[in-house]
């Protein structure tokens, strides 16, 4: 069976219950469980998480809370990895045969389920372990500057500035959706950000962190445009 992973645990410190709370008219994290719903690629939907109210919503939008996470993994330390192998070792010890599993954030409302789906298919088409969501810098960052002690401007790489865009290499970034993978991929804590992974390369409008409020407000303006675009389910 396949099996989407939904990591949401309690206590977020920069934006209060930011996994919960309300994004354009339902908890954020309900975009995320509708979306890999509505694939139907998935035999369980399932959220992770330490907090019984994230718990109570997440079954009122259709995820299944199979167990509560316990707390050596979920402190602001713990990595997605450690979550994702926790749910996947449950339902192995719990007598299922998972054959790939897919962790979506709980702060993705702009994940759409066509990209959900192709990364499905291309990582069941490869010798890959895992696929997952990637954006195109929206600017060069081989013309990258940083300010130095002094206030002024210092380019980190000189020889590039002079450059044509087009002339660099187009570079990517994780763009924080969702990851594909085989079970043994996240068990065995395999690197995933290396040549075991395929792109499944995301328009560089339906991305956006959010891990502060200035993330926040701004995702609801791109959101609010591209849903008036059709652009988001």
């Amino acid at each position: 069976m396949n099996i989407a992973i939904i990591p949401a645990r309690g206590g977020s410190k920069r934006i209060p219950k930011k996994n919960i709370k309300y994004f354009y008219g339902k908890p954020i994290i309900a975009w995320s469980i509708e979306a890999a719903i509505k694939s139907k690629i998935f035999d369980k939907v399932v959220v992770s998480t330490d907090d019984e109210e994230i718990a109570c919503l997440s079954k009122k939008f259709g995820a299944e809370i199979p167990f509560i996470r316990p707390d050596y993994i979920s402190d602001d330390m713990t990595g997605t990895n450690a979550v994702v192998r926790h749910a996947l070792e449950w339902f192995l010890n719990n007598g299922h045969t998972v054959d790939y599993a897919c962790c979506i954030y709980a702060t993705s409302p702009f994940v759409q389920i066509e990209y959900i789906l192709k990364g499905y298919k291309e990582l069941i088409e490869s010798d890959s372990s895992f696929a997952f969501s990637v954006a195109k810098y929206p600017a060069p960052i081989q013309k990258s500057m940083r300010i130095d002690n002094s206030g002024r401007i210092e380019a980190l790489w000189p020889k590039n500035i002079s450059k044509r865009s087009q002339d660099l290499e187009s570079l990517y970034h994780d763009a924080g959706q969702f990851y594909w993978g085989k079970p043994e991929a996240f068990i065995d804590n395999l690197e995933m950000f290396s040549k075991l992974s395929i792109p499944v390369i995301i328009p560089k409008y339906l991305v956006q962190d959010i891990d502060d409020i200035e993330d926040w407000k701004r995702a609801e303006v791109m959101f609010k445009a591209l849903l008036s675009m059709g652009e988001v389910d």
